[in-house]
């Protein structure tokens, strides 16, 4: 396992691709730019893949049935993902996307695939409003990590990290860094985003790293604003930046931010910090520890 591991989040622009061949060649420019630049890890934003709604002009203004649009086109996503993780020898995080169950129901799911080909997935739990109310999109039930040959893993889709007890049953399941792949139609919500991210390396003394979408797609009801910075944060202490920052882009901007983490890094701050809140957290229960959230570590190394 190697503790160093050089991360590339998403500022991914909301396009209006023509074809499903200009949104694969629009992916494939994106992960050659990351691995130019020597990214090893590589982060796109929750429902990027939305944007493949566009190709159908007659349905793309209508919500659901862009939703039953991009379903439909899982299977080709999935495939083009995993070529380009096994072409640069990359762990890609993709865009989440909706993904239909056998029983009907729809979850943000985001995949994971490796250079070897394997994949593995997390289910986003905490359903925003617009999830709720206007999709109808269901929260995942279980939790995982992933043990890759970089270090272990956690996924927590936009609002979920939002939610101190989602990160908390990663970190204790052995999670290193958090991924979080967000899209936000506000400024207030990417902070809101934003602010969980750093309170969530914070609290368990690890990496997050956070990618969204930006720009404006008028054309999309899903997709039609969107506003965020990329970034990699990590708790303010020791040999870290004072303020948890170690990267952070230019809002709106599309491009990627490109940052170092040496995940050998969390042991020490957890043994050596000035605080240890990783250690401390049961106490703020005075001894009633809340239940668990079971976590499945899933093997990728």
């Amino acid at each position: 396992m190697t503790a160093s591991v050089r991360i590339a989040a998403a500022q991914y622009p909301i396009g209006e691709p023509d074809s499903f061949g200009s949104w694969q060649a629009k992916v494939g420019h994106w992960v050659n730019d990351a691995a130019a630049q020597g990214a090893q890890l590589l982060v796109f934003p929750e429902y990027a893949a939305m944007e493949l709604a566009a190709i159908d002009k007659a349905t793309a203004s209508d919500l659901h049935a862009s939703l039953r649009a991009v379903v439909a086109l899982g299977p080709r996503i999935d495939a083009h993902y995993a070529d380009l993780a096994k072409q640069f020898g990359v762990v890609l995080l993709g865009g989440t996307r909706p993904f239909g169950q056998d029983d009907g129901q729809v979850v943000n799911r985001a995949t994971l695939y490796m250079p070897d080909g394997q994949t593995a997935y997390q289910d986003k739990i905490m359903m925003t409003r617009f999830e709720r109310e206007s999709w109808d999109i269901k929260g995942g039930k279980s939790l995982r990590v992933f043990r890759t040959s970089y270090g272990m893993l956690g996924i927590s889709t936009c609002y979920d990290i939002e939610f101190p007890m989602i990160a908390r049953a990663q970190a204790q399941a052995g999670a290193q860094a958090i991924l979080c792949p967000s899209c936000t139609d506000s400024l207030q919500g990417y902070h809101r985003v934003r602010i969980g991210a750093q309170a969530r390396a914070l609290e368990n003394q690890i990496f997050v790293a956070q990618a969204p979408t930006v720009g404006m797609a008028p054309w999309s009801p899903a997709l039609d604003e969107n506003y965020g910075a990329a970034g990699l944060f990590v708790p303010p202490d020791g040999d870290s930046p004072d303020d948890g920052i170690v990267a952070i882009g230019t809002e709106g901007q599309g491009a990627w931010v490109v940052a170092d983490a040496d995940l050998a890094r969390v042991n020490r701050w957890r043994t050596e910090g000035a605080v240890r809140p990783f250690a401390h957290w049961p106490e703020q229960y005075c001894g009633a520890i809340a239940s668990d959230l079971p976590v499945e570590v899933v093997p990728l190394d």
